[in-house]
């Protein structure tokens, strides 16, 4: 069986990485928020830019707001 890491659709800003953000992401147990936004700032140099730096920032932005409702002061 071939290690799906080794493959990757659409570039090879992961899989030239010593880690990949998926990789980081299970072994740390984060959630899909957190991973994503793992993922944009490995990324925003090779793919997306400036972009991808709002992207995580709005992801965080939405973390944020979402931790603080859950838990009020």
């Amino acid at each position: 069986m071939t290690n799906p890491l080794d493959t990757q659709i659409g570039g090879s800003h992961y899989k030239d990485l010593k880690i990949q953000p998926i990789e980081y992401t299970l072994a740390n147990d984060l959630g899909y928020v957190e991973g994503a936004v793992v993922k944009y700032v490995t990324r925003w140099k090779d793919k997306g830019g400036v972009d991808d730096l709002k992207k995580a920032r709005h992801l965080l932005d939405i973390l944020i707001d979402h931790d603080e409702d859950d838990c009020p002061l």
